[in-house]
């Protein structure tokens, strides 16, 4: 059983705190936030002691693996600094999406959790479901064939007009992710932005992209939208069949281009993904499972490795709407 600390008592630093407390495999005994008021709250609920200062925490607990779930600009601005004490501190974390608002921060962490041999992963929750792992099957089996195009969308309402670049930053690390897990990675993009007219930020994105093996993409996100409809989609294509994955875990189709048939695999009522938060729970279990495993550091699913790898997609794609050009994305 591993000793887990989460450190950001916001609302998402509760549902990792609710996985942590009824996962067998954790034993969930501290919380901290920089507000001891909320940090105690959590402490009360849950049956853990409560920090208002990480170094204090990580001093007392003798801590396996801490969840960094602060937010921040961008709802990253506030990792940095949690994840590097507990890497130096010698304790695995678990990051909350973007790794860093800021790129050089980002590598900064991946390069130093590389160094120390110490697991990082990223909340990339999105690809934890059953179909998503079906639809891996698809492309790892060659049922698509030669792999051509793949098509993402992904939108939420979100009011925030905070910075700029707040919706790239903010939400794409999950869209990205989800591509480079079908498909691998990116090697080049071209980006287009649109302040829907209300807006302060960059609310509307068109981004397209080369892959390392030859395909091409494309990637339409929006803070305009609503949940009330299908908010994510993604559509791989080869040159035997394509499939549509909806919804994170709603319904996978399968469309042989030699058949009038399809295959559609739905989310099972009994036994599948519940709601959203189960993807969370996936998520947080298999990081669990790793570390309690010791696989090897390039085994971790959604790893350090792979948040920063999307988060560099994005950064080419701010650079290129800035400059207009085609732009190679570092190879992480």
């Amino acid at each position: 059983m591993l000793r887990v600390g989460v450190i950001g008592a916001g609302h998402i630093g509760r549902n990792h705190s609710n996985v942590y407390h009824s996962d067998p495999l954790a034993q969930f005994v501290a919380v901290c936030d920089v507000i001891k008021e909320k940090a105690d709250a959590f402490a009360t609920q849950f049956g853990v002691r409560a920090y208002d200062s990480v170094d204090e925490m990580l001093r007392q607990e003798q801590l396996d693996l801490v969840s960094v779930t602060t937010a921040g600009a961008e709802n990253g601005g506030h990792h940095y600094e949690p994840v590097m004490q507990a890497l130096n501190a010698g304790v695995h974390v678990l990051c909350e999406k973007p790794l860093s608002n800021n790129i050089n921060h980002a590598r900064e962490m991946v390069q130093t959790a590389r160094a120390k041999g110490l697991y990082l992963g990223v909340n990339l929750n999105h690809r934890f479901v059953p179909l998503a792992a079906r639809a891996k099957t698809f492309v790892d089996e060659g049922r698509l064939g030669e792999l051509c195009f793949v098509n993402m969308a992904l939108w939420i309402a979100n009011r925030n007009d905070s910075a700029p670049y707040f919706h790239l930053r903010a939400l794409h690390p999950h869209s990205i992710d989800v591509m480079r897990y079908f498909c691998g990675g990116i090697v080049r993009v071209q980006a287009f932005f649109k302040k829907a007219s209300h807006r302060q930020i960059w609310s509307n994105a068109s981004i397209n992209m080369q892959f390392a093996n030859g395909m091409v993409g494309h990637l339409t996100g929006s803070y305009d939208m609503t949940t009330r409809h299908p908010f994510e989609r993604c559509e791989v294509a080869g040159t035997r069949a394509r499939f549509v994955l909806e919804n994170v875990y709603e319904r996978l189709t399968l469309y042989p281009h030699d058949s009038d048939e399809t295959i559609v695999i739905s989310n099972s009522i009994m036994g599948g993904t519940a709601s959203f938060l189960d993807t969370f729970k996936n998520r947080i279990h298999r990081f669990l499972e790793q570390v309690d495993q010791k696989v090897p550091r390039e085994q971790i699913e959604g790893s350090g490795e792979e948040g920063l790898a999307a988060q560099e997609v994005i950064e080419a794609a701010i650079r290129s709407f800035e400059t207009g050009a085609v732009v190679e994305v570092p190879v992480t």
